[in-house]
This record gives structure tokens, sequence and C-alpha cells, in this order.
């Protein structure tokens, strides 16, 4: 039982964080190309553009609606492995939780308010761009924190 939780607790986390990741990375670039677009021939390609923000949050706010399986499974994985309480697995919890928190609270509502001003034709300060793209880079590194400390434990019975 333990090998299959581990399976599917680990296909959850490429399934749902990895797609969260790289399209929360694309946002900000693409918020700022969609911003710099103007009339004429490009018109069409900033449509494109607009189109593409919009998927990008999309795509960031299905899959972190289906990351949530992915610390239940590590916590039940855990439970079945008898390792609850080894610090390398609480100290994963945290970065965990501390990464939903960033993209709970800067990274999704942020990309929200750029959609927003984006289809509207508003202008978006590049500043603002750049914060989220920093919160995002928090957020995928809390997340590559997580998967060196879920390979490399203390511990491990592997020897890797």
């Amino acid at each position: 039982m333990t090998k299959f939780l581990l399976s599917v607790h680990v296909l959850a986390a490429i399934v749902a964080v990895g797609p969260v990741t790289v399209a929360a990375s694309m946002f900000p670039p693409a918020v700022r190309r969609a911003a710099a677009g103007g009339g004429g021939p490009a018109a069409a390609a900033v449509t494109v553009t607009v189109t593409t923000v919009g998927v990008l949050h999309r795509i960031c706010g299905v899959y972190a609606r289906i990351g949530i399986a992915v610390p239940v499974l590590g916590l039940a994985t855990a439970l079945a492995m008898g390792v609850l309480g080894d610090g390398w697995l609480i100290t994963s919890i945290a970065l965990t939780a501390a990464a939903a928190g960033v993209l709970i609270a800067f990274v999704l509502p942020g990309q929200e308010e750029f959609v927003e001003q984006v289809a509207e034709g508003r202008s978006v300060d590049r500043q603002a761009t750049v914060r989220l793209a920093m919160s995002t880079g928090v957020f995928n590194l809390l997340w590559a924190t997580v998967t060196i400390l879920m390979i490399v434990r203390p511990g491990s019975t592997t020897g890797a």
C-alpha cells in the first residue's frame, strides 16, 4: 500500500504542481506582451496574447485545485511509512503550506487583476508584473525545495 500511495502522490505532484509552476512563470511576460499591443496588424497578435493570459490564469487556478491532492496523498503516504514526526517531513509540510499561501495570497489574485486589466485594455504597471514574477519565483522555489527534500530526505533507505 505504501508504494501505491507514494506512486500516486508523486504522479499527483507532477501532474498538478508542474503545470502551475510553468503557467505561473509564463504569465508575467504574457501580460507584458498583451499590454504592449496596439492597433493595426499587431491587433490580432494582441488578441491571441490576451487569450493566452486568460488561459494561463485558468491553468493555474484549475491545477491549483487539483494540487490539493498532493499534500493529502503525501500525508497518507507519510502515515503509512511511519514518518509523520520526522524533521524533513515537518519541514516539507511547512514549506508546502508556505507555497500554497503564496499561490493563494499573491499569485492567483495578482493574475486575476492582470486578466481584468488586459481584457479591458487598461494600462498595466510593469513594476506590478515584476512583483508578480517575484511571487511566482518564490512559489516555484518553495516547491523545488520540497521536491529536493522528498528526494534527498535524511534517513533515506535508498542510499541515494
